[in-house]
């Protein structure tokens, strides 16, 4: 079942959730590693190369994503939620399509507007142009600047709500038993309740 059904997803949305998951959490995990080492540190280009890559891999695939969801649509949260639940699903869903495309572009304008002029070559192969920076955004060194806070504050957003969306997927499975989480890990169709 490669589309959606009203009551479960299909692979390609399953496979575009959990290939995102893998590189948005290991981005993070770079990202910390990568600031937490010294300006010195002789793998530190290669290793911001990989994670721009990285960011442009996410980038595509966000916009793949939101095709095709606007050409399929998700199936309908269970009738049992609760509004205030229902709500707070759709914020949250909202708030990660969000950061999927604010943290790859701040990033993007961040080594745009780096004073250091450093390419960036998507794994070694596709050269990238930096994007040209608003002026409201001042010179170069503070256009950088407030997009390196930007950066960093939506990384921190982003981990609070997949935190969360973790949190929600679990307490459907273990605590509402329903199949919230099973139709994200298989393509098959739900069992509908006896």
């Amino acid at each position: 079942m490669l589309r959606n059904t009203p009551r479960g997803y299909g692979l390609v949305a399953i496979s575009f959730h959990w290939i995102m998951a893998t590189l948005i959490v290991a981005m993070l995990g770079l990202g910390l590693y990568m600031t937490s080492l010294p300006q010195s540190a002789p793998n530190l280009y290669p290793l911001y190369q990989l994670h721009k890559s990285i960011g442009f891999v996410v980038l595509t695939l966000a916009t793949l994503r939101i095709v095709w969801r606007l050409v399929n649509p998700s199936p309908a949260l269970p009738a049992a939620m609760p509004a205030l639940e229902k709500l707070a699903a759709h914020l949250g869903h909202a708030g990660l399509y969000a950061l999927m495309f604010l943290l790859p572009i701040s990033g993007w304008l961040m080594v745009s507007a780096s004073p250091w002029g450093i390419p960036t070559i998507v794994f070694d192969v596709l050269p990238v142009p930096h994007l040209p920076i608003p002026p409201v955004l001042g010179d170069k060194a503070q256009a950088e600047s407030l997009l390196k806070v930007v950066h960093e504050y939506a990384a921190w957003v982003l981990v609070a709500l997949l935190v969360a969306h973790i949190a929600a997927a679990l307490k459907h499975h273990f605590i509402a038993r329903d199949d919230t989480l099973r139709r994200m890990v298989s393509a098959k169709p739900a069992k509908s309740a006896s």
